[in-house]
């Protein structure tokens, strides 16, 4: 499977965000298995369309099946675990298509990622008619019990790298938002998947999977972890959450924006 490449593009735009993900990228395929809740989500934002673009794409998670999708990640790392066949190593910010070259856009927990979201955005725009964006909402008011009692480092640190809502929204000029509560047992390992599984937190696997959490030093995480096992040895942590083990989702701010037509 060939991987184009447009080095300045990938050097230019996407230095920091490629360097963590040639980091962290290394076995990500096995922990982010996509839903098929959210895929199913995504294909029916995507309509009629039959060629895609999937921009920070990464291992390719919830890219439709039957569909022409062309891949675009700045990260070789990444690519190198896509199965797809039409892959493009480049920057959000300078996608190497004319205009209106795909029918849709989708970009998948990646805006936040991005040196420049907005002119990400509008480069969706231009080389599509109809675009889906799945980001995280950082002024959504209820937060993961991990960040609140353990590591609020990375809480603080995700409310600010997150791309704000209302800047997705509006730069998108979008229609509809979509809330995603994610379910108990939602199997791709992003930052609030094991909200009623809290034992897997302490997997470094896990871990090493969510940029969230691979991207704090050790010595602020292994406490943090440490105490976390404490509590669920002892139980602390199951008389605190007891309201959660029998919910089937929670809303934590995931979002599905759509936009063009």
């Amino acid at each position: 499977m060939k991987i184009e490449s447009n080095e300045e593009s990938a050097g230019a735009c996407g230095r920091a965000g490629t360097a963590k993900y040639d980091r962290i990228g290394v076995g990500y395929r096995e922990v982010r298995r996509p839903d098929p809740r959210l895929a199913a989500l995504i294909a029916d934002a995507l309509g009629d369309a039959r060629t895609v673009v999937n921009v920070g794409a990464g291992a390719g998670s919830y890219e439709p099946e039957g569909l022409e999708v062309t891949a675009v990640d700045p990260s070789r790392v990444m690519l190198d675990q896509h199965p797809g066949a039409r892959k493009v190593r480049a920057g959000a910010e300078e996608l190497p298509f004319p205009d209106g070259a795909f029918d849709a856009a989708m970009a998948v927990m990646t805006v936040h990622h991005w040196p420049d979201p907005a002119r990400g955005l509008a480069e969706l725009r231009r080389v599509s008619r109809r675009q889906a964006v799945f980001t995280w909402d950082p002024e959504h008011a209820t937060e993961l019990w991990l960040f609140e009692e353990y590591l609020p480092e990375a809480g603080k640190r995700d409310r600010s790298a997150f791309t704000p809502l209302s800047v997705v929204t509006g730069e998108l000029d979008a229609h509809t938002v979509v809330p995603f509560p994610v379910p108990h047992d939602f199997t791709d390992g992003f930052r609030a998947a094991f909200w009623r599984r809290p034992e897997s937190y302490l997997d470094p696997v896990v871990r090493a999977a969510s940029s969230t959490l691979a991207s704090l030093p050790a010595s602020v995480v292994e406490p943090a972890i440490a105490r976390l096992r404490e509590d669920l040895r002892s139980g602390a942590w199951q008389r605190r959450h007891a309201d959660l083990l029998d919910r089937e989702s929670v809303d934590y701010g995931y979002r599905l924006v759509l936009a063009g037509s």
